[in-house]
């Protein structure tokens, strides 16, 4: 009598946990995941008695700090180009509200070098962000 040996060994995969295994890792990323706000540039912002909240979708930020820096949605820029950047995010979208966060120790000058360029740009909904009474 002769014996035969099978040769062809079938190796698989279980998938029967897999499932499970993919939930637990995005369980495991959703926990895990630092969302980055936008922090702009390093700025004590002045006092005001009242003001309102916006929606962060509807906003451009744009910083000054007292060294003359210029950031807009967290990309350092100069004041030449302010208008460029901020005609082509309002094309994308006319109902953006500019959000002028400014160091209380900046030059007036700059200030008013970034309003022209905001002018120049149709940028009409500007508001200005301060610290509230809590905050310092």
């Amino acid at each position: 009598m002769k014996i035969v040996k099978k040769q062809g060994v079938q190796s698989t995969i279980p998938t029967g946990s897999m499932a499970d295994i993919i939930f637990l890792l995005l369980i495991f990323f959703m926990v895990t995941t630092i969302f980055k706000m936008e922090e702009g540039l390093p700025i004590r912002l002045p006092r005001a008695e009242s003001g309102s909240e916006l929606d962060r979708e509807r906003l451009i930020n744009i910083w000054a700090d007292r060294y003359n820096r210029i950031s807009i949605n967290d990309k350092l820029i100069h004041v030449d180009n302010i208008q460029a950047v901020i005609t082509s995010r309002f094309e994308e979208n006319p109902q953006l509200v500019v959000a002028f966060n400014v160091d209380h120790r900046t030059r007036y000058s700059l200030v008013s070098d970034i309003m022209d360029q905001l002018k120049e740009a149709n940028a009409v909904n500007v508001t200005f962000v301060s610290m509230g009474e809590e905050g310092s």
